[in-house]
């Protein structure tokens, strides 16, 4: 017992040594009452002014017993009530010395320490205790109003939709970025991944979306969309396109250097020219921008610069004094506009959106804007998040390239003994060889798989099955992801620009003005191209031609992997058919 706890003791109990406990009617146990007094009545009286939080104890003291017995006038001896908000204060100095007597503790992580911090962590160098809340703390530009925004570390409730418009809850953590989460999707929903997978913001009531960049944290975007805005898990082909194909994407005529009028960048230079923080590239071009507060829309020349996006007050001047500040890149975010004309009377259907993060939604804060084409909206919006990114928009690029490279590098040795042992084999003479020739090996495989596609048509149509063959190549490719059904030509339209507007995007969808026939829908040059498959029969057999019976198919598979491999009458190859998954 230390002297702390020892002065308390004596002062609450002086110098009485012997207790006695009350009963429930406030009696004594003690067997000394005087004849001439009522201790019972006393004690009651004592009891109905004493404090309600006090802790009252009776005691005697042996040297004046005796005293307590002879004299009318004395009674029993009490002490007096000790509230208990000194008992606790005394509780907690007696915790604090205890502390300052312990051993001072070895920091385990002494690089974690700042240069004026001590290696060795003593209780009076702790700062003082805060509860905890277990919570992560975002800045306050990630906000709609501007305040500091606290996120749970916990597990968080994120909703993601689908292009059917059906609903699927998953339960992710703080730290998921976009690209963990379509991982995760793909892997629910057993999809093919091949990267090209995105998660899209979608605004319905102002009519604006955008695809979420792989680094970017789901539920900090989520802490800043309004109640009615959602998450979308579609593809989008066009998201890296830029780095494989730039000129593609950057007209000549609409990149050039800062402050120079008549020197443009050259082919060779263009990526590195965004992607370098020391050099000075913009976009500059003549674009509708829609007037705050009216329905009015009105033809500038704009530049989009490392600092903004600037219109200019004076045709296409560069100076300084005739530039006026837009939008700032590093505080907004850039949107498609997918319902131009229906929501902001646009003048073309190539519209796009410059959103603050501090914005509410209101039509005011948002900078809705027209390109003349799709090839200029794609510049801007593509220029726009190299300028806000920079290299991180190329680190995101090749992040799947080297974990698709390191994955090869791994599973190439793990392979079994049988598979080691399997050589190729010749069986089309009287005695079976061995095929040391790779390329003879290869060829011989295929041809293999040829035949074996062959025999099981012939044992499809050879069965009992009641489809013969007309009716079996009219149905067969009913469950391929390219194949879209009877929907509209405008349809399919949004669904190209939606999924990147790439070249060898495509889908095939029923036709509608003729029912028996089908309808290609490909992307070539970021323009939409139609071309119709029709019917044609040969010594009773069916088949399906894109180009008047030149070339025919026995069912639309068929048809789709020859022009998977062959340009034939098509613009370019069919590269990436256009998907629609159910979550």
């Amino acid at each position: 017992m230390n002297s702390s706890l020892e002065s308390l003791y004596s002062t609450c109990s002086g110098h009485q040594t012997e207790s006695t406990p009350l009963l429930h009617n406030g009696q004594s146990t003690s067997s000394h009452h005087h004849p001439h007094h009522h201790p019972h009545t006393q004690l009651n009286h004592q009891r109905q002014g004493q404090h309600p939080h006090s802790l009252c104890q009776v005691t005697s003291d042996p040297s004046s017993s005796s005293a307590l017995a002879d004299s009318p006038q004395t009674g029993l001896r009490r002490s007096q009530p000790m509230h208990i908000l000194a008992v606790r204060r005394l509780q907690e100095e007696e915790q604090q010395l205890r502390t300052s007597s312990l051993p001072a503790i070895p920091n385990p992580f002494p690089e974690l320490c700042s240069p004026a911090s001590s290696p060795v962590l003593s209780p009076g160098s702790l700062p003082p205790g805060e509860p905890s809340n277990g919570k992560y703390i975002i800045s306050s530009s990630d906000r709609l109003d501007g305040t500091r925004c606290e996120l749970s570390t916990y597990p968080q409730i994120v909703k993601i939709f689908s292009e059917d418009g059906m609903g699927k809850v998953v339960e992710i953590p703080a730290d998921m970025t976009a690209r963990d989460l379509c991982q995760l999707l793909v892997y629910k929903s057993h999809c093919v991944d091949d990267n090209s997978w995105a998660l899209v913001e979608h605004h319905p009531l102002l009519g604006l979306e955008r695809c979420l960049e792989d680094h970017e944290l789901v539920v900090q975007v989520q802490a800043s969309m309004n109640s009615d805005s959602r998450f979308l898990f579609r593809k989008n082909y066009a998201k890296y396109e830029f780095f494989r194909n730039p000129l593609t994407f950057f007209p000549e005529h609409m990149v050039a250097w800062c402050q120079e009028t008549n020197r443009t960048i050259p082919p060779s230079q263009l990526l590195q020219s965004f992607l370098a923080t020391s050099s000075c590239p913009e976009i500059q071009g003549h674009m509708y921008v829609k007037e705050v507060g009216r329905k009015s829309w009105k033809k500038v020349y704009m530049f989009l610069r490392r600092s903004g996006l600037y219109c200019s007050t004076k045709g296409s001047s560069k100076e300084p004094r005739h530039l006026q500040l837009l939008a700032d890149i590093e505080e907004s975010n850039i949107f498609t506009v997918v319902t131009g004309k229906k929501h902001h009377s646009a003048p073309t259907d190539y519209g796009f959106c410059i959103k603050p993060n501090k914005s509410r939604g209101e039509l005011k804060d948002l900078r809705i804007l027209c390109a003349e084409d799709e090839q200029a909206r794609m510049c801007w919006m593509t220029a726009f998040r190299l300028f806000k990114y920079g290299i991180v928009l190329y680190q995101n690029y090749k992040i799947p390239q080297q974990r698709k490279t390191l994955i090869s590098h791994f599973s190439a040795p793990v392979r079994s003994v049988s598979e080691n042992s399997l050589v190729a084999m010749d069986f089309s003479g009287r005695i079976g060889r061995v095929i040391d020739n790779p390329v003879e090996a290869q060829s011989a495989a295929m041809e293999e798989g040829h035949a074996w596609r062959r025999s099981q048509r012939l044992n499809v149509l050879g069965s009992h099955s009641p489809l013969h063959h007309s009716s079996l190549s009219s149905v067969i490719h009913i469950t391929q992801l390219w194949f879209h059904g009877r929907i509209s030509r405008e349809e399919s339209h949004r669904i190209i620009h939606q999924q990147g507007n790439v070249d060898g995007l495509f889908l095939l969808r029923v036709s509608q003005s003729n029912p028996k026939s089908f309808v290609l829908t490909l992307c070539h040059h970021q323009k939409i191209k139609h071309f119709q498959i029709l019917p044609c029969e040969e010594d009773g057999q069916s088949f399906f031609s894109l180009d008047d019976g030149a070339t025919k198919f026995t069912d639309l598979i068929q048809l789709v992997e020859f022009y998977q491999l062959n340009r034939g009458v098509l613009p370019c190859k069919l590269k990436h058919p256009c998907t629609v998954v159910a979550l």
